[in-house]
């Protein structure tokens, strides 16, 4: 299994998300071919209603610590309720890699 798949399995265990996307943007960065390094989560979901942005990073956090304490070195968290998903409806790009050495 990849460690995109992980990370999908556990958030989907976790959150029962209404909208779930897991990119891996390792190739945005200076990593080798085929890396899964870095991620960006989009994550729409009912258990994220009433709580501030710091509470649902940290159910996430909790999910993935796992991964976070190894293969995965950055992860960007987008995570809304369905109500802020239907007002919003993307995420922000993500900016380019400004470290590493490229």
């Amino acid at each position: 299994m990849t460690i995109e798949t992980d990370i999908i399995t556990k958030l989907q265990n976790t959150l029962k998300p209404e909208h779930l996307e897991v990119i891996n943007e390792s190739h945005m960065h200076n990593v080798p071919p085929g890396s899964e390094s870095h991620f960006k989560v989009i994550a729409v979901s009912d258990d994220f209603d009433g709580l501030m942005l710091v509470a649902r990073h940290r159910l996430i956090n909790r999910a993935l610590a796992e991964e976070l304490k190894g293969p995965v070195h950055a992860l960007s968290l987008h995570t809304m309720t369905p109500q802020e998903w239907a007002e919003k409806g993307e995420a922000p790009a993500s900016p380019p890699c400004m470290g590493g050495g490229k």
